[in-house]
């Protein structure tokens, strides 16, 4: 088509007209009212390309518009060639993007497919949801209006009576009352008056009223929450919800059991000296809730886990039908050990032998050749500082188990448990040293302990023993042997070239004969702890005797405070056991902690029955600990204000064991004297931690490791908080080491020396100075700082220091009897002719602990 700007019909434009096509005339509207007419011709498109000579005008409008023209014989080009040359790029880059753009409206297509449907599925949706909400209005609104039709035919009822009944008119009633008309309105009764508008008079809607009320008063929470039905503009009240209506039927379920509940069974309540209320709850079969409010309404606010003395759980468990048993605490250890057996279930078992002696009289070198072991190699400075447990079987198929205790004085209390356990005691005496304190009080442990003593002379290849002086010590001791009348054996053994050995052993299965030695093998085990520690790679280990019973792996044991199931029986050896009958020394590894040496053990039935008797144990102790710390008397007013002016020296114990930790212990708290003591702050078994290391801060006391050592978290931080350490192999160092420390403690003790006497003949009172006695020596020397005493008529009137000492107007240092001085004291000047000086030295004596 060509544009000319020719003035003519129809706006001045000639069409031009090609043979194939059609035309037509579209009206054009603008603003302000114009409008023209636009003559519009449709023609077929021209296809240019490859074979469009031979298939003539109306093949090229079959073929495809994408297809790229060529303009081998067109003079003018294709409009797709001229739009990708307007744009810049060819033709093939043209079509790629007529593609995309092709795709990307399908795709926006696609989209817009998707959001109608899923649009059309929303409405479906929330007219669902409409009709639902509807229907539940129509309800409500139709529940509404039965009960206002039941409420005004009642009052229409009500209303009716009280016509029929004013129709009956009593005789005498005045003559200007006259019965009402039939035609009458009937007066609205008052409980329907709120039915009728105020304002039109018309019915109130009652579905309309209830819904306000619940918008203005029970919906306020809701207010401001989005919901389907207020995005749709819907006023109508929320339905209750699932989890509502769920717990509505659970109280209504409840409360109709509550009505059939059935009588209330009456139980035998056993109650102890102090329960919670939750137990008490549960020994009652009752709610915890409901005990709690019984407190409440006695007036005591009570927790669930509050503590309360039996009397009171007495009164609450009869308030609530049941009958009770009062029971003591302590019940839960009855049956531990306790029992008796049976004489035909006795057989006879190894005698359980203590070696007692002073130190280094060769013990445990006896007990070495015994077992042919060397123990002394492994013990610091060649003693023994653990209670060593051992079994020996002899050649003849006998069994002996030896109890090693140490000799040195540090460990009484050791030796008094190794005499309580034991059977038969050997006293170990070296012929070349004779009876030694520790040796005395190895016999006191033996006679309190009621067993029988066998004296064992080491030592007797010494060229300067002599066995037969030992024995006659030890009669000043009470113990006579045979050799001299009386009834205790005496055997002369020599460790070191192990003679003597047959004779002893012999002895003992003798006396064990005597003693004729029995236990019951087929019943619980029980037993005494010898020795516990805590073993870094097993954990507690606890060293036991057996007396009666057979000890097996898994059983269920309670030593003292602490219990656990028995995870491996070992013996001195290291060998494992199966178990483990009575006379036999054990470790038990599976406790829960380290036991006290001394404590019982005994095989329970339950972990429940261990749990109880060890947390009445563990109550009990804290108790005591309580009422020990807790008491308020004039007494222990008095010995408060004693300690307080005693000088503590705090210190934290670390041992190997815990009969070494005790054992120091011990030994520190017989240092104490009146004016200095040894607290002990914290002292347990295993090695030194960081917790050690604060607490030691924290009290400003040192740490006093017994062969064990600190951890490299534990040396870091007492380098840093500035905590000492020190260690030890032998017991008595430590033990020497206190006492040095306790003894620099002391205050320093005053010694005073008299020196001389001097008669004062003149006083003269020099300005400046004060008065100054004018003296002669009578007796003795006069020092310059000495002490002196002003004496009176024989009677001490002052006592102070000297101050001036000058012969004639010379301070001198001394001056001798019969020599004349002139003396003045500090801040004193009361002095007469006549008075009597009384000088001395007062020396300071460094004090030592005994």
């Amino acid at each position: 088509m060509s544009d000319t700007n020719d003035k003519g019909n129809n706006g001045g434009r000639k069409p031009l007209t090609v043979s194939r096509g059609s035309s037509g005339t579209v009206k054009q509207s603008f603003s302000h009212g114009r409008s023209k007419q636009v003559i519009v011709q449709t023609k077929k498109r021209r296809v240019v390309g490859p074979g469009a000579g031979q298939s003539g005008s109306g093949g090229g409008a079959n073929a495809p518009a994408s297809k790229p023209s060529s303009q081998s014989g067109s003079k003018q080009p294709s409009k797709l060639a001229e739009a990708a040359k307007k744009l810049g790029i060819t033709e093939q880059e043209l079509i790629a993007r007529q593609k995309v753009l092709l795709q990307r409206r399908e795709a926006e297509q696609k989209q817009k497919v998707e959001k109608e449907r899923q649009e059309a599925a929303r409405e479906r949706l929330l007219s669902e949801q409409e009709r639902k909400v509807q229907e539940d209005k129509e309800r409500v609104e139709a529940e509404a209006r039965r009960k206002a039709e039941e409420e005004e035919r009642k009052a229409r009822e009500e209303a009716e009576a009280r016509k029929k009944k004013a129709d009956v008119k009593p005789r005498g009633a005045q003559a200007g009352a006259a019965a009402p008309s039939p035609d009458m309105p009937i007066p609205e009764p008052a409980q329907g008056r709120n039915k009728k508008s105020r304002k039109g008079g018309g019915e109130r809607d009652f579905a309309d009223d209830s819904n306000s009320r619940s918008r203005g008063g029970g919906n306020k929470r809701r207010k401001g929450k989005l919901t389907i039905a207020s995005a749709l503009g819907d006023d109508g009240d929320r339905q209750r919800s699932l989890a509502s209506v769920k717990r509505a039927r659970e109280r209504e379920r409840e409360r109709r059991q509550g009505g059939d509940q059935q009588e209330k069974v009456s139980r035998e309540v056993t109650l102890p000296e102090t329960i919670t209320l939750q137990d008490l709850a549960q020994r009652m079969n009752e709610r915890v809730a409901d005990v709690v409010k019984y407190m409440m309404r006695q007036g005591d606010m009570m927790r669930a886990n509050d503590i309360i003395d039996a009397d009171t759980a007495e009164l609450i468990a009869e308030d609530f039908g049941h009958t009770v048993k009062r029971v003591s605490e302590s019940d839960v250890e009855i049956g531990l050990g306790d029992d008796t057996d049976d004489e035909k279930d006795l057989k006879p078992r190894a005698p359980v032998v203590t070696i007692m002696g002073h130190v280094d009289h060769g013990k445990t070198s006896l007990l070495d050749a015994l077992r042919s072991t060397d123990v002394v190699a492994g013990e610091a400075g060649g003693i023994t500082q653990h209670i060593g447990a051992y079994q020996v079987q002899l050649e003849g198929g006998d069994k002996i188990t030896f109890l090693d205790t140490p000799g040195h004085a540090a460990f009484s209390a050791m030796r008094a448990r190794g005499a309580n356990v034991t059977d038969v005691v050997i006293l170990v005496v070296a012929a070349d040293d004779g009876v030694m304190p520790q040796t005395i009080e190895a016999i006191k442990h033996a006679k309190a302990a009621e067993v029988p003593i066998i004296v064992a002379v080491n030592k007797c290849d010494k060229p300067d023993a002599n066995p037969d002086s030992v024995l006659t010590e030890l009669l000043q001791h009470d113990i006579q042997v045979e050799a001299m009348g009386g009834d205790v054996q005496a055997i002369k053994v020599s460790a070191l070239n192990r003679t003597g050995l047959d004779e002893l052993t012999e002895a003992i299965t003798l006396q064990a004969e005597l003693l004729e030695l029995k236990a019951n093998p087929d019943r619980d085990a029980d037993g005494i702890v010898v020795e516990s520690q805590l073993d870094k790679g097993r954990g507690p280990v606890a060293t036991v005797l057996i007396n009666r019973g057979t000890l097996q792996r898994g059983e269920i044991v309670v030593a003292g405070k602490q219990w656990g199931k028995v995870r491996a029986l070992v013996n001195e050896r290291g060998q494992q056991l199966k178990d483990a009958g009575p006379g036999v020394p054990v470790e038990i590894l599976g406790l829960d902690g380290a036991p006290e040496p001394g404590d019982m053990f005994n095989v329970v039935d339950s972990e429940a029955r261990a749990r109880e008797v060890t947390e009445y144990r563990q109550r009990a102790e804290r108790q005591k600990q309580g009422v020990a710390s807790g008491r308020a008397s004039l007494e222990s007013l008095m010995n408060s204000m004693n300690a307080a002016e005693v000088s503590e020296l705090p210190v934290v114990v670390k041992g190997d064991v815990q009969g070494s930790v005790e054992a120091i212990r011990h030994s520190l708290e017989g240092l104490s004297t009146d004016e200095v003591r040894a607290n002990v702050v914290y002292g347990a078994a295993g090695g030194i931690s960081e917790s050690d290391i604060l607490l030691a801060k924290s009290s400003g006391a040192p740490v006093f490791a017994f062969n064990v050592r600190a951890n490299k978290q534990a040396r870091e931080l007492a380098e840093k908080e500035d905590v000492e350490i020190r260690y030890y192999s032998v017991i008595y160092n430590l033990i020497d080491d206190v006492r040095d420390t306790l003894s620099g403690m002391l205050a320093p003790e005053k010694r005073e020396t008299f020196i001389g006497y001097a008669d004062i003949l003149e006083v003269f009172n020099i300005t400046k100075v004060g008065k100054v006695a004018g003296c002669k020596v009578s007796e003795g020397t006069v020092k310059r700082g000495c002490g002196v005493r002003l004496l009176r008529d024989d009677v001490v009137i002052h006592e102070g220091k000297l101050k001036t000492l000058k012969r004639f107007k010379d301070e001198v240092a001394e001056v001798t009897s019969g020599m004349e001085c002139g003396m003045a004291f500090e801040k004193y000047e009361d002095i007469r002719e006549g008075d009597k000086i009384e000088c001395f030295e007062v020396e300071m004596i460094e004090r030592r602990l005994d």
